[in-house]
């Protein structure tokens, strides 16, 4: 996956444009509400979204790919981003606040849990959790060779976890769900296409 990742940002750069995720400002809001000071963004890419986050709070950026580092260490000087796994804590504190973009559906069941895990170990007792991952209802779900239950190598060398509502919510069931919900994500593309994916949601509360 480091590869492939590595490979895109190289040859793409900002592959998805600079314009952030309306998931990004919605949970802004919903940090801001809740008086968060600081916010981690694990598998933050080239900063695309860590940008809504950091002109308000003290924001980290968790990035696999060195190449994605560089692109954001640009795009989002105020940003504190570290190279390394988002599978594993890479902080020396933890933060008031959690947003996690797209990045759970990428992994295998063992790896979602540790990825959970991680990000819940760099939280604050209190602290708040924003995911977003595919949803069953998209169109790639069912597609391709399936490696477990809900995952799909949908593309060739490309897989992902596509989850119903009640997956997601079991994923996070060590936590205080309070709202879960899917929209619909139009990516614009350096090269000038379009994407859609459905997508879901879930804010959650890291138990004191």
């Amino acid at each position: 996956m480091s590869q492939y990742w590595s490979g895109r940002f190289a040859r793409e750069g900002m592959i998805w444009g600079n314009e952030p995720s309306p998931s990004a400002e919605q949970a802004r809001e919903v940090f801001r509400m809740a008086g968060v000071g600081s916010v981690l963004v694990p598998g933050a890419g080239y900063g695309r979204n860590t940008k809504v986050f950091s002109e308000g709070f003290t924001t980290y950026g968790i990035e696999l790919s060195k190449e994605a580092v560089e692109l954001a260490q640009q795009w989002d000087p105020k940003t504190v981003f570290i190279a390394g796994s988002a599978l594993e804590p890479q902080l020396d504190r933890q933060v008031d606040a959690v947003y996690c973009y797209d990045v759970l559906h990428l992994f295998l069941e063992e790896e979602r849990q540790r990825l959970i895990e991680a990000c819940l170990a760099q939280l604050q007792a209190g602290g708040l959790l924003y995911f977003t991952s595919f949803s069953d209802e998209d169109p790639n779900n069912g597609c391709g060779h399936r490696l477990e239950p809900g995952t799909y190598e949908y593309k060739e060398g490309k897989y992902a976890h596509f989850f119903s509502d009640g997956d997601l919510r079991s994923h996070f069931s060590e936590t205080e769900i309070t709202e879960s919900g899917s929209f619909l994500e139009r990516l614009h593309s350096s090269t000038g296409g379009t994407h859609e994916y459905i997508l879901r949601y879930i804010i959650a509360r890291k138990r004191d």
